[in-house]
């Protein structure tokens, strides 16, 4: 149990910090490749001004955005332009005097597959590109592609990409190692004291045992020399109840310990196990004014331990007989949804809150202390239920949901 806790907290904190870094190196590098794109866009927004070309320093736009240009821009961009007639794409004009990375018949090739695609705008290669439109002397129409080099900022950021990626999957090894290194630290005082817990437990179901039996004869001996009596009924009772609570604890804590490991696994009729065990509770719900009605599908097989599942319904039942309002209604149902197999125990109840009921699972939980004290209950067969369905991995709920009954539905996937 605690390892898989310790797993539980490994993959929470690597998952929290990861998604942290994920949103911090991703506004980062968002945040530069914004940075970077706007700064072409700029540059575009100048030559396409222009006709493919940079005006003189003192004549670049003085609006918003272009103040801060350096007077150097027009002789640190790199450049060419390729102009194409818009109706069947032969070349015009082709300008590479910015640029010595580019020839005349790759600028064309460049401007021949944009002008095949439609494409007006965009990255092609390291290049960045757009699409201007005019009218030339003679007024034909003409379309001028301007590509920009921006291989420069394209490196620059994807350097920093590769080193903020880098540095935080780095990052996030450490302390994956830190994390799993202390979290072994932080577990083992837990897992020493819930082994001693359990150890105590077994320990007092040694220690109690002889008492209660010695207690038990005893009172068989008293009734044979004074006779039976309401007290010496009592105290039987109250052995057999004191057994049953030790014997649940026992069984939770291997439960809790072993799991499934502890229990038998075989193919069984689900239907006829759950059926027998149901059938003398019909007895028992007759004789308190209640009835209980079954509806149990047949032929439904499951594979688990039968005993254990035997328990569960007896425990299911055993509850509802005890806690169900006076001559109230008690119905199973079993049924199989898709591959599953759901068993339903549904019965009326009073002052129950609506909604789910979860907290009923927990150990000595008592929903109304004067009622568990007067049909016996300690709150602790519902935690056996649970740590049986858990063994066979399916899941156990209970939802009341007017507040007048309570609804507990298993859903066993094997």
């Amino acid at each position: 149990m605690f390892k898989k806790l310790r797993y539980q907290f490994i993959a929470i904190a690597m998952g929290s910090m990861a998604a942290v870094l994920i949103l911090m190196i991703g506004g980062i590098n968002l945040a530069n490749y914004i940075h970077v794109d706007r700064a072409t866009d700029l540059r575009l927004d100048i030559l396409s001004d222009n006709g493919g070309r940079f005006p003189r320093p003192d004549r670049l736009p003085n609006t918003p955005g272009m103040r801060d240009l350096s007077a150097e821009l027009p002789f640190e961009t790199r450049f060419f332009t390729v102009a194409l007639r818009s109706d069947d794409g032969t070349v015009v004009s082709i300008d590479t005097g910015k640029i010595a990375a580019v020839t005349t018949r790759e600028a064309a090739d460049y401007a021949g597959s944009l002008w095949l695609s439609h494409r007006l705008e965009g990255y092609l290669d390291d290049y960045k590109y757009r699409a201007v439109s005019f009218a030339d002397s003679a007024g034909e129409e003409q379309t001028l592609y301007i590509f920009l080099d921006c291989r420069r900022e394209l490196s620059s950021f994807r350097s920093f990409l590769f080193i903020s990626v880098s540095a935080s999957l780095l990052g996030m090894l450490s302390v994956f190692l830190l994390v799993v290194f202390f979290s072994r630290r932080l577990v083992r005082p837990m897992a020493e004291s819930y082994a001693k817990q359990k150890r105590f437990i077994t320990d007092a179901r040694h220690e109690l045992k002889t008492p209660l039996t010695i207690i038990d004869a005893n009172t068989e001996v008293l009734e044979m020399t004074t006779g039976e009596n309401e007290w010496t009924v009592s105290i039987h009772h109250q052995i057999e109840r004191l057994s049953s609570l030790i014997q649940k604890l026992i069984f939770l804590s291997r439960m809790e310990e072993s799991g499934a490991q502890t229990m038998t696994m075989l193919d069984f009729s689900l239907s006829d196990a759950v059926e027998e065990t149901a059938r003398p509770f019909e007895a028992v719900a007759a004789a308190q004014g209640k009835t209980l009605t079954l509806e149990i599908a047949p032929e439904i097989s499951c594979h688990g331990d039968e005993a254990s599942l035997r328990q569960l319904v007896s425990l299911l039942l055993d509850n509802a007989v005890k806690y169900s309002s006076e001559k109230g209604s008690i119905r199973l149902t079993l049924q199989t949804n898709g591959k599953s197999r759901v068993l339903t125990v549904w019965n009326t109840a009073e002052g129950l809150a609506p909604g789910r009921q979860d907290l009923l699972f927990e150990r000595f939980y008592r929903a109304d202390g004067s009622r568990n004290s007067s049909t016996g209950g300690y709150g602790i067969g519902l935690s056996v239920a649970q740590a049986i369905v858990s063994a066979h991995r399916g899941k156990i709920t209970a939802k009341s949901a007017d507040g007048q009954s309570i609804l507990f539905t298993v859903t066993l996937y094997s």
